[in-house]
């Protein structure tokens, strides 16, 4: 099963660190690729492109003019999970989610989702029911789908690797190893 991320009503101006940090969390904790709708941010694409490029791993982004559009086309061959608070509570629904071969879009909104978009998806899901981050509940999500698998998965393709240290920072470059 194949995950990716949709991000409703970006605003570059204002939206600019989160949607990243939306899309980083989404490629280190298992999705396969993210698409974003609101106002097109060619710097947003660039940072994930050089974020998947420098520490591997084949996450694309691309941007759709139409959430309902995207929505809709995913929904003829995959499953739509929506992550509001005021969704039915995760670990109520995430072993149906879970069970379900079919490919995974994750919508995920701004400041003001549309009523729309609950009833077009498969499933309306909370990770609490009390207002926080939409990275934060992608991230727990992620998580929680892929019952931990993710924090050990090895990247391929990247030029960057994490070697894990106890004090300090430590990260290996393919061609050789600098400390940060």
């Amino acid at each position: 099963m194949a995950v990716y991320v949709l991000r409703l009503g970006h605003r570059a101006d204002r939206d600019k660190r989160v949607t990243t940090h939306l899309f980083l969390a989404a490629r280190a904790f298992g999705a396969s690729g993210g698409m974003y709708s609101g106002r097109r941010d060619p710097s947003l694409e660039e940072t994930v492109r050089n974020v998947a490029s420098d520490w591997g791993g084949s996450f694309g982004l691309e941007f759709s003019e139409s959430w309902r559009d995207a929505i809709k086309a995913w929904k003829r061959s995959g499953a739509v999970v929506h992550l509001t608070m005021y969704g039915l509570p995760l670990r109520r629904v995430i072993r149906a989610i879970r069970d379900d071969p079919s490919d995974k879009l994750v919508v995920v909104g701004g400041a003001k989702v549309p009523g729309e978009v609950y009833a077009l998806a498969d499933w309306n899901v909370s990770v609490t029911s009390q207002p926080h981050s939409e990275v934060s509940a992608l991230a727990v999500f992620l998580h929680e789908l892929n019952e931990g698998r993710e924090l050990d998965v090895a990247f391929e393709g990247g030029r960057l690797r994490v070697v894990p240290h106890e004090h300090g920072k430590r990260v290996e470059e393919l061609s050789g190893e600098f400390k940060i």
